[in-house]
């Protein structure tokens, strides 16, 4: 979608926290179906799991309803200045919904602190020093003598 130079699908920042509050509640309101199977007789069934919201999610939710909104999001040449504030309060919503989903177990853990560079980091310092004893064995001398 071309647009002419200097205009903006979106108008106001407000704007663009409406789309994000209505892909919000899109994506929560339409769970992921998995398919299951129950019980000793594994009866087929279909599961739901939460839809979890991310970045993605959101840039083709827009990009489908209005407009590419990476320019938006990412501000490469300062023309998206007064969108800053929401950019940041959509990426932060969005963060949110993973951690806290991953956390609940809601969705997959691993992957939840690898999208939101999480990692758990253990330091391990060991010093060991050894003495090496040489103790010849047929060397009578550490005996002093005495036998």
């Amino acid at each position: 979608m071309a647009r002419p130079t200097g205009t903006k699908y979106i108008k106001t920042p407000e704007e663009l926290w409406d789309l994000f509050l209505e892909y919000q509640k899109q994506t929560k309101d339409n769970p992921i179906l998995k398919h299951v199977f129950v019980g000793k007789d594994g009866d087929s069934a279909m599961e739901k799991r939460e839809r979890p919201l991310t970045i993605e999610g959101f840039r083709n939710f827009c990009r489908r309803k209005i407009c590419e909104v990476r320019q938006y999001l990412e501000n490469d040449d300062n023309s998206y200045v007064d969108y800053l504030g929401v950019c940041r309060a959509i990426k932060e919503e969005i963060r949110q919904d993973q951690i806290e989903g991953g956390m609940a177990m809601i969705y997959n853990p691993s992957i939840t602190q690898r999208i939101n560079g999480l990692k758990e980091t253990t330091e391990s310092n060991i010093n060991a020093s050894v003495s090496i004893l040489n103790i010849d064995p047929l060397d009578d001398s550490a005996n002093n003598g005495t036998s």
